[in-house]
């Protein structure tokens, strides 16, 4: 009888545990923004481990460069951006599929949402306020 509580305990005490969601591993890959203004060349690349580089480039000269990577922080995912504020900004998850993910950071200026998403073999990203978006839709180089 001892051994058949310890049994259910045991297996209460697994069944509690949150199931982590997936991480975002079709991210990975070079992209290449086929919506950019003419004159300019966006990419981002990400590695197998959810770090990321994000710029833009006019000719041959980097005008914008941001630092990405997926970070798990008290067992929720975290969209980590570095190289555009002072400080790392931190976007929460708060969305996710298979292929595609919300983050959010409503203390941001801008953007406080980032929709991330896999469309016929495009990657899309949409940041966003309450004013306006930008919308990026990336090839698989």
């Amino acid at each position: 009888m001892k051994n058949y509580f310890l049994l259910l305990f045991a297996i209460a005490l697994f069944s509690c545990k949150k199931a982590q969601k997936p991480q975002p591993n079709w991210l990975v890959g070079k992209w290449e923004r086929v919506n950019e203004k003419p004159g300019k060349s966006t990419f981002d690349f990400w590695n197998k481990d959810l770090t990321a580089i994000g710029f833009t480039l006019k000719e041959s000269d980097t005008i914008f460069k941001e630092i990405m990577s997926i970070v798990t922080i008290k067992d929720t995912l975290h969209l980590k951006v570095e190289g555009v504020n002072e400080k790392p900004t931190l976007f929460k998850f708060t969305q996710q599929t298979d292929t595609s993910f919300v983050c959010e950071n409503k203390e941001n200026e801008f953007p406080k949402k980032i929709y991330y998403f896999l469309d016929n073999q495009q990657l899309k990203c949409k940041i966003s306020n309450e004013e306006f978006s930008v919308d990026f839709v990336f090839n698989k180089q």
